[in-house]
């Protein structure tokens, strides 16, 4: 990924457009599928587990003559613990300054209960807004057409859009649509950059996601990724060294599989897809310490990218 500039470049003859899109919803709606799918490539992970993103990530994508700034946040749920709490805070930050907010909904689950939170807290927004019904493809269209009715009379959004992130259903209406929607205004970012992140907190990520991927449900959200050390070589390669922390000595156990073998897959498939993003070779090494009550280390969240939330 290329580095910040102050602004970017639209193409020439052509009246630029450039405007902040914050992505909300519940856990697991879709969101980062969604940001992925309308950037165009990968910039922020994906699981099946609930709640994989933590922090504010943004994806740039072009249309045209518009860059359009999505803001993927963390899912918006109950918070109990502080790292939840964090996560919240994230959310909600990111829908600061933002020229639209769109409500992402899984449309498989439909209206439960904590959606219907959501809608009476954006319902107030001053903020214009959109809905977008997520994984369509595998929801019947009765229910699709129930929940759009629903969602008008409650939220009342400028644009209802029905999509399937993981398929592509949809999606060129829709980044169509954002890019009509955004402000007159100069670019904010070169336009061969499609993230915020900066590298080393997406080696990080890209980490993270494959604890997820591979244990699935055998290790709890009771797991970070902090980074030791990110040093880039004269010979063009970049030497990662990053700590998986967990709680007990079973998570660590649990991570490190028999003989370190597990670990060493995680490993493998980081530095894989780590590699192809950064268009470099990478040696990473992974390290496993238990750490009970990682998450009341305050400079921790500062790594991980989230504000310490009392």
């Amino acid at each position: 990924m290329t580095a910040e500039s102050p602004t970017g470049i639209a193409p020439e003859g052509t009246t630029e457009r450039c405007g902040l899109v914050a992505v909300v919803g519940a856990p697991n709606a879709g969101k980062s599928t969604l940001v992925n799918a309308l950037v165009g490539q990968k910039v922020a992970i994906v699981s099946p587990k609930a709640q994989t993103t933590r922090v504010r990530l943004m994806g740039l994508a072009i249309e045209g003559q518009s860059q359009i700034l999505l803001v993927d946040t963390p899912g918006i749920f109950e918070a109990r613990r502080r790292l939840d709490r964090a996560m919240v805070s994230a959310a909600w930050g990111g829908t600061t300054d933002a020229d639209l907010i769109a409500l992402v909904i899984d449309a498989k689950a439909g209206m439960k209960a904590k959606i219907d939170t959501l809608v009476e807290t954006l319902k107030d927004r001053r903020e214009p807004k959109i809905v977008i019904l997520n994984k369509v493809d595998v929801t019947a269209k009765e229910k699709l057409l129930e929940l759009a009715v629903k969602l008008q009379e409650a939220l009342n959004p400028e644009e209802i859009f029905m999509v399937s992130a993981s398929t592509g259903d949809g999606i060129a209406d829709l980044k169509k649509h954002l890019a009509k929607r955004v402000p007159e205004g100069p670019w904010h970012f070169p336009e061969d950059q499609v993230s915020d992140a900066t590298d080393r907190m997406l080696a990080a990520e890209v980490t993270r996601e494959q604890l997820y991927l591979q244990l699935h449900a055998e290790l709890p959200y009771d797991s970070a990724i902090e980074t030791e050390k990110y040093e880039e070589r004269k010979d063009g390669s970049v030497v990662i060294h990053q700590q998986i922390l967990v709680a007990r000595d079973t998570q660590r156990a649990i991570v490190l599989g028999k003989r370190g073998a597990r670990l060493k897959e995680i490993g493998s498939r980081a530095r894989e897809e780590l590699a192809q993003i950064l268009d470099r070779k990478v040696h990473l090494f992974l390290h496993v310490k238990v750490k009970p009550g990682w998450e009341e280390d305050r400079s921790l969240y500062r790594e991980i990218g989230l504000d310490w939330v009392d």
